[in-house]
């Protein structure tokens, strides 16, 4: 029988980071739970014995708490297996709409707070674990980190970045690490994580109900997605369990649908638009880089 699994979980307090903390000690492994706000899960602290759940107090936008959670990790566990990097929240409106404030406080969240944790996460897996044991960073991002969506700009730049700063982390880790990263695209899925979402007033020369971004605002109103938070969690933990951990997880039919989509319109720019490249090399020739992919 193997030994249960050691669970870094950020955002834990709400969404697939509640679910999934719940799903991980219900199969019987070991979770970390980090939130800004540790007596959301005072409930899941009665149940389960401190060598089965720790709950820490993480603002993923403070370096030191990061260094802390982690530091608490080693101590009581001297091992870890999952890190389900899933703090983050989105912010509805137009771009223009959007004070830099607002849109810098997104990206400290969604990005650097994510991007630090997994910085972290890497040395742990190589410094920590026995050597070669490595472990799995698993990156909540969203059908809005390949298809942006009106509306949700900023949140879907900050996901954009996420997935390039994983795409290229997994290529720079060497295979003898043993360091998976696996980057999660959900669609639309039902949690009261939505609560969390900062809705801010409409710029006026967007406020045509026709446009885009209204349409999205009318749509979200009292909206309840069809996808099952609950089944979300448990699917992505039966990956982990597998042990065959793709590099991208999109999850939902409709993100296939979103995917689909843009591989046709990525296609399409590739036939409209290949023939300008055709002549465009140095007439002395040059050396041509090839990047491993």
């Amino acid at each position: 029988m193997s030994s249960p699994k050691v669970w870094f979980i950020t955002g834990a307090s709400s969404g697939f980071g509640r679910s999934m903390t719940e799903y991980a000690l219900n199969q019987g492994d070991i979770v970390v739970a980090t939130l800004r706000k540790p007596q959301v899960l005072s409930d899941l602290a009665a149940r389960y014995s401190a060598d089965k759940l720790l709950v820490l107090k993480v603002d993923v936008t403070k370096q030191e708490d990061i260094d802390e959670a982690f530091a608490r990790t080693r101590s009581a566990f001297g091992r870890l297996d999952v890190v389900f990097n899933n703090a983050g929240y989105g912010i509805i409106t137009e771009i223009e709409g959007t004070p830099d404030d607002k849109a810098r406080e997104l990206f400290d969240t969604n990005f650097w707070g994510a991007t630090n944790v997994s910085r972290a996460a890497v040395k742990f897996f190589r410094e920590v674990n026995e050597a070669g044991k490595g472990g799995t960073i698993l990156q909540l991002s969203s059908v809005a980190g390949f298809n942006a969506l009106p509306g949700l700009s900023y949140y879907a730049a900050t996901k954009h970045a996420l997935e390039g700063f994983s795409d290229g982390l997994a290529k720079e880790l060497p295979a003898s690490w043993n360091i998976n990263i696996c980057i999660i695209e959900p669609g639309a899925f039902h949690t009261n994580g939505m609560k969390g979402a900062v809705v801010l007033p409409q710029h006026p020369a967007y406020a045509d109900k026709s446009f885009a971004g209204s349409v999205l605002r009318q749509m979200l109103e009292g909206v309840v997605f069809g996808g099952d938070a609950d089944k979300f969690t448990r699917t992505v933990y039966e990956v982990v369990q597998g042990g065959n951990i793709p590099k991208r997880l999109p999850m939902g039919l409709d993100a296939f649908e979103m995917l689909n989509l843009r591989i046709e319109n990525l296609k399409m720019t590739v036939d409209e638009t290949k023939a300008w490249s055709a002549d465009l090399k140095r007439a002395d020739g040059g050396v041509e880089i090839i990047v491993p992919v």
